[in-house]
């Protein structure tokens, strides 16, 4: 058992923290304020191929493994949560969703141009009546000729306000409930599809949110992906892999409000000396960056299981559990470290602790996250 990243993984990490420094970081605060992601931004994170981190040079991607995705979503989300949803809903929902259960023609046509910087994409499965229950879907498909037409509408879609391509979940069959549910590949220029404007939040307040309409949508036969009836569990099996980028994004949160928080310590004067020199200080600092670590090692070890191949879905929502609840405790402490500061826009802790929070919500609550678990462990 080894805990050490390799060579390589340790080179992309800088590569990942340089390009966060520099390119995110300065405008980090700016996109929050403004509620709008940056969309020169995109094209750096394009051009730099952090769209693309797991998949296959084949296709366009950097080649590289799971865990090193995960060491680029922490890496962003130390700055930025914002960019580290928007680069997880893009890699680890839509392009997964082609990439393990889509045909080589649509590889080569749709996922190519999503992982080599070209498009950027989506992935529609809650609807305004559907979160965690997918049963309640209410999008339809249905086949007329070589189309399928798609009606319903999608919500918390991220990316979607400047997305080019959408995995839409809807019903080729209602009569069969969640066995009814299909995948598609969906062009989101094409007619009849209307994205609204970006839904105001809480945190994570520059990514992309929007709730998708699909009126009469004519999608081709060919952009199914897989069979009929097999939406359900492409949709699961992405999330599983999406919890794993969550579970990083949220050691991300946490790890970048305990780095501002020491910068702060060292510099704070109280009672005569620097507020570091407090015992209670060094104490919950301590314990803050000692669940940090424990939640990246879970990661870590849901990475390495899904570069295995082995199972992995109960490691990942082990991770995504724990992870989100580091992230919401240790930006609260950090928040109460830096006192009235901690409360104010000016430093960067008090939307780490407004982004954390969503980290316990997407991609599955965590209330989901131990029905994944307790049913793994066969309570």
């Amino acid at each position: 058992m080894d805990f050490k990243l390799t060579k390589p993984q340790l080179l992309q990490q800088e590569l990942f923290r340089k390009f966060a420094e520099t390119e995110i970081k300065p405008i980090a605060k700016d996109m929050d304020e403004a509620e709008e992601y940056s969309l020169d931004l995109v094209a750096k994170l394009q051009k730099a191929g952090m769209f693309g981190i797991p998949y296959s040079r084949e296709y366009g991607g950097q080649g590289a493994d799971v865990l090193t995705y995960t060491l680029a979503m922490e890496e962003v989300s130390k700055v930025d949560a914002s960019t580290g949803i928007t680069m997880s809903v893009h890699t680890s929902l839509c392009c997964s969703c082609i990439d393990q259960f889509g045909s080589e023609e649509q590889k080569h046509t749709h996922m190519r141009p999503l992982i080599d910087g070209t498009a950027i994409g989506c992935y529609g499965l809650t609807e305004p009546g559907a979160g965690t229950d997918a049963g309640g879907c209410q999008t339809v498909a249905v086949l007329d000729g070589d189309n399928y037409i798609i009606n319903g509408s999608k919500v918390f879609t991220t990316n979607s306000g400047f997305a080019d391509t959408c995995i839409v979940f809807a019903l080729t069959d209602k009569s069969k409930g969640l066995r009814g549910l299909s995948a598609f590949i969906v062009d989101l220029h094409s007619e009849g599809v209307t994205v609204s404007a970006n839904i105001e939040r809480m945190g994570i307040r520059a990514a992309s949110n929007c709730e998708v309409i699909y009126e009469n949508v004519s999608v081709p036969v060919a952009n199914l992906i897989g069979k009929e009836g097999m939406g359900f569990k492409i949709a699961m099996v992405a999330l599983d892999g999406g919890r794993i980028g969550i579970g990083a994004q949220s050691v991300g949160i946490a790890q970048g409000a305990i780095d501002e928080a020491l910068k702060y310590v060292k510099e704070r004067k109280q009672f005569g000396k620097t507020i570091n020199k407090f015992q209670n200080t060094q104490f919950k600092l301590a314990e803050c960056q000692t669940k940090v670590d424990a939640a990246r090692l879970m990661v870590w070890r849901a990475a390495v299981a899904k570069d295995n191949h082995e199972a992995y879905s109960k490691e990942a929502a082990m991770c995504k559990l724990f992870g989100s609840e580091v992230a919401n405790e240790v930006t609260r402490v950090c928040v109460q470290l830096l006192g009235g500061y901690g409360y104010c826009r000016e430093y960067p802790v008090e939307r780490a602790m407004r982004d954390a929070k969503i980290t316990e919500i997407y991609e599955g609550t965590s209330e989901a996250m131990k029905m994944v678990i307790s049913g793994a462990m066969k309570v």
